[in-house]
């Protein structure tokens, strides 16, 4: 069926069988178009699922959405939190935390392009920042962008516990974990094409800037939301070998999630919302040291 200008409102068809041969059937084009993208959305998460796989683990995973388009949006929001945080730009603590930083940084792109997988950093501009608030918190948005929380400065210690944080939180920019997670809510929510988040960046900047923030586990005055546990798992593993790469003892990697545990009694801090079981996660570590400690021993300074 169209209209007068020969657009397709509906598409008809006749059923011959018995029971309805006389009956007319008209399908709405919006249920066409929903059911075409729905085809569209299954034929590119296979596609992807097929040829996506994480650094160091080999997992396969679904990502939809173009990472440059996600890097631009993290920009957008990483500079709304420098504007609007509290942010400490000097002393030895933010020190730390950028010189931490960058040197895993440095690691990991080094370990990538070793592996040919360089373009998992293409259009990354690292920052390392540390915000002055109480909250037990740190997060790392597509292309780099890092923030610290003074509140878990001292559960870190030393620079050495920093570590562990920075090389956990990195690997879920390295794993594009914060690209699973959108691309998963948009399988649900029947969305996907790429050019759709491009302009969303041009057009709806604070669109962008919210799933950015999704993707990260960044809630404005929440902080840290569910990576789900599987990835939280996942960047343990990376995490404790990207510490090694950079020449930090991994060893101390079980030591500062124990301390990690033994804070907040029966409210845990939000950094462990949906982290494995404090045992599950120690036995898990101490299976990856010998491995990781291979790794230090050949980077230690």
């Amino acid at each position: 069926m169209t209209n007068c200008d020969g657009v397709v409102l509906s598409i008809e068809w006749h059923c011959f069988c018995k029971a309805c041969s006389a009956q007319k059937r008209i399908v709405p084009m919006k249920k066409i178009v929903i059911l075409r993208r729905t085809i569209v959305l299954a034929f590119l998460a296979i596609m992807v699922w097929s040829c996506s796989k994480v650094p160091l683990t080999g997992r396969r995973q679904i990502r939809l959405m173009p990472e440059s388009t996600l890097i631009q949006a993290s920009s957008l929001s990483y500079q709304q939190v420098l504007d609007t945080a509290n942010i400490i730009r000097s002393g030895a603590q933010a020190e730390m935390v950028k010189r931490v930083g960058q040197r895993i940084a440095t690691a990991v792109e080094a370990y990538l392009k070793q592996e040919g997988l360089e373009s998992r950093v293409e259009g990354f501009q690292w920052e390392f920042n540390l915000i002055n608030d109480n909250a037990v918190n740190a997060w790392c948005m597509s292309g780099g962008k890092v923030a610290f929380y003074t509140g878990i400065m001292p559960i870190c210690k030393d620079e050495t516990g920093v570590a562990v944080v920075m090389g956990h939180e990195i690997a879920h920019a390295i794993a594009r974990h914060g690209n699973e997670r959108v691309s998963q809510s948009l399988v649900v929510q029947g969305i996907a094409t790429g050019v759709d988040f491009g302009l969303m960046v041009k057009q709806q900047p604070e669109t962008a800037r919210r799933v950015a923030s999704m993707a990260a586990g960044v809630g404005g005055q929440v902080g840290m939301l569910a990576f789900s546990r599987k990835h939280e798992s996942e960047s343990d593993e990376m995490g404790i070998m990207f510490m090694a790469m950079a020449g930090y003892d991994p060893s101390e990697a079980p030591k500062f999630w124990d301390r990690m545990n033994q804070i907040g009694g029966d409210r845990p801090p939000l950094l462990l919302s949906t982290h494995p079981h404090p045992d599950t996660r120690q036995e898990d570590l101490r299976k990856l040291l010998p491995k990781a400690m291979e790794i230090y021993n050949q980077n230690k300074r």
